[in-house]
C-alpha cells in the first residue's frame, strides 16, 4: 500500500538536489505508489505528441517526476527549507508544522 508523505498538493517547496537545485514551486501531484512529485515549472522535460481532435502535435514541454526526497518544504515564516512534523492543536485537530520556526503549515 501507498505511504502518507508529509508533502501534499498545493504546497510550495524548494529543490535540494539535481539541476533545478535552489527552484522552488507548488506541488501539483503526489505520485505517492511511486514516492514522487510533481512540481511546476521545475524538471522541464521535452515529449513529442501526436495530434488528437482536442490538441495540437509537436513538441510539448512539460514537468517531469521528483524523487520526493529531493524536494523540502518552505518555512511560511522564514521562507527557508525545513523539514514538517505532526502535533495536535488544543481543538483536537492534527496539523503539520515547520520543525525550523514551530509555525503552523496547515490552515
Amino acid at each position: 500500500m501507498a505511504e502518507k508523505f508529509k508533502i501534499k498538493k498545493g504546497d510550495q517547496v524548494v529543490i535540494l538536489t539535481g539541476k533545478d537545485k535552489g527552484k522552488r514551486g507548488e506541488v501539483l501531484r503526489v505520485l505517492r505508489a511511486d514516492h514522487r512529485v510533481l512540481v511546476q515549472g521545475v524538471n522541464m522535460v521535452k515529449r513529442h505528441q501526436r495530434a488528437t481532435q482536442t490538441s495540437q502535435g509537436g513538441i510539448v514541454e512539460k514537468e517531469a517526476a521528483l524523487h520526493i526526497s529531493n524536494v523540502a518544504h518552505i518555512d511560511p515564516k522564514e521562507d527557508k527549507p525545513t523539514r514538517v512534523g505532526f502535533k495536535s492543536l488544543d481543538d483536537g485537530r492534527k496539523v503539520r508544522f515547520a520543525k525550523r520556526s514551530g509555525e503552523i503549515i496547515d490552515a
